[in-house]
């Protein structure tokens, strides 16, 4: 069995590669962050390279591909750590696609998948709010609990923003009421949700690396790049251990989701996990790597450690995906 990218997945990640070191590089990302704000013209882009309807099906406006290739994009989307609502974006799509009504997808997917609306979806915290990326701007929210889910227009919630360690996408607290329930199998849609985060992390985790090792050999001590020295060249095998055992999950998971769904719920809880934990693992690798530089407002990298920081306790913590995968062994009950 080949798991490689096809020629057209390689084209769709060198695209997306190109556009966003074009229009959302990290000066980009650095004035975004002050900013406080998004780029509505890197928002316009982004709908204009159909990533906002990626995996929707085409009966809905969308392009009718699938999870490898959203995965492609949001891997690509976590290597530039851009800060616009693109994860929110889909994670809403894919709970409506997969868990709601005919009525449901048929009111809100042609609008998410060309990008005039915006959604998204975020989980119950335990005051009974929820916790939900890009919130203010969203039109419609899916509010998960467990294994069910409800709709709720913006309109009817009240929505407050909460300060959190990542500052390149905003979150918000929701308040809402009943909504209108998902009658589908949350879970499962939630298992690709959680695929989706995965391949990000793996984005993320990649860019850190890369720029371990480029500082590693462009920075000299005693005459030497600090590379050459046996403490900082095997911490930087190990990142790349760590981030292609990540991004293997990621893919055979994002694979499942298409053409194995039966393995998907241990696949995904694999992928989160693995991308979760080696994500922040290779963050701090690559600041150990870099010293005291790294850890200045001033550098980027800093960036790249709250986004992994923060997509690890979305859609469930590493412990959480760690019991799930326990459970279906048996491990645990």
């Amino acid at each position: 069995m080949n798991f490689e990218l096809s020629q057209e997945q390689l084209a769709i990640k060198q695209a997306a590669r190109d556009f966003l070191a074009a229009k959302a590089d990290l000066r980009a990302v650095r004035r975004q962050v002050e900013a406080g704000t998004y780029d509505g013209a890197l928002w316009d882009g982004i709908r204009a390279q159909g990533w906002t309807g990626i995996a929707i099906p085409e009966a809905h406006g969308g392009a009718g591909l699938g999870f490898v290739e959203l995965a492609v994009v949001m891997e690509e989307f976590g290597y530039a750590c851009a800060p616009a609502p693109l994860l929110s974006n889909a994670a809403a799509a894919i709970l409506l696609d997969h868990a709601g009504s005919d009525a449901q997808r048929e009111k809100w997917l042609g609008g998410i998948a060309s990008g005039e609306k915006h959604a998204s979806a975020g989980g119950v915290l335990r005051d009974g709010t929820a916790l939900v990326p890009d919130a203010d701007a969203a039109e419609v929210i899916v509010v998960v609990e467990r294994d069910s889910a409800r709709l709720v227009e913006r309109a009817s919630a009240t929505v407050t923003p909460v300060v959190t360690i990542d500052p390149t996408r905003r979150y918000f607290r929701v308040e809402a009421g009943e909504g209108e329930p998902l009658p589908g199998d949350v879970g499962a849609a939630l298992q690709r949700v959680e695929v989706v985060l995965a391949a990000e992390l793996v984005g993320v985790a990649q860019r850190a690396m890369e720029m371990a090792v480029e500082y590693a050999r462009a920075r000299q001590q005693f005459g030497r790049p600090i590379g050459a020295y046996q403490a900082v060249s095997h911490r930087c095998a190990d990142m790349l251990v760590d981030v292609e055992s990540a991004r293997s999950a990621t893919y055979f998971a994002a694979w499942a989701a298409d053409a194995e769904p039966e393995t998907l719920a241990l696949a995904a809880s694999v992928a989160k996990a693995a991308a979760a934990e080696n994500g922040w693992k290779v963050a701090a690798s690559a600041l150990q790597v870099h010293g005291g530089i790294g850890f200045t407002w001033e550098h980027d990298l800093h960036f790249f450690m709250k986004r992994a920081a923060a997509d690890a306790r979305l859609f469930g913590s590493v412990g959480e995906h760690r019991d799930r995968v326990a459970a279906v062994y048996g491990l645990w009950q």
